[in-house]
């Protein structure tokens, strides 16, 4: 299996690969961005879910990692994370609790929906882990001195 490129800018940070100007303009140009105009919650969210998508989705942009395309995934994620929140509050219910059948249903669709809120969470980059492999590091400012010059006469 080949290995992923990395970012130009992820590259240039770590300072492992040096690279002639040209071939960092090309490698830039070669790069997909997300496109972040006409971001919007998906109409089929609730109220409340439409505001959550607001927040996640501005904290999203501004890492750099959240597109247009982005945006039924993290409708999705909404979604689940909500389904997840409810039956977790439902398996306090003392009438659950009480029934061992139910008891199994709430908590195996608690468990589906955690899986999905997981997986969701994973992939739009809302986990630490997740987040570590998509935020790339800020470069360094500060111009690089040659070694050499005190040899150059």
């Amino acid at each position: 299996m080949p290995k992923q490129k990395q970012p130009i800018k992820l590259l240039q940070a770590k300072g492992k690969k040096h690279l002639t100007k040209a071939e960092i303009a090309e490698r830039e140009s070669g790069e997909v961005a997300p496109v972040t105009d006409g971001i919007a919650p998906p109409e089929y969210l609730s109220e409340a879910q439409a505001r959550r998508f607001d927040e996640l989705a501005a904290d999203l942009i501004a890492l750099g990692i959240m597109g247009k395309t982005d945006c039924d995934a993290l409708a999705r994620y909404l979604i689940a994370e909500e389904m997840y929140v409810f039956l977790t509050g439902e398996l306090n219910n003392p009438k659950i609790k009480d029934d061992i059948y139910l008891l199994e249903k709430y908590s195996n669709l608690q468990d589906k929906y955690f899986k999905q809120c997981r997986a969701a969470a994973s992939d739009l980059g809302l986990t630490i882990t997740s987040r570590c492999r998509l935020v790339v590091p800020k470069a360094d400012d500060k111009p690089k001195v040659n070694k050499f010059n005190s040899f150059a006469g």
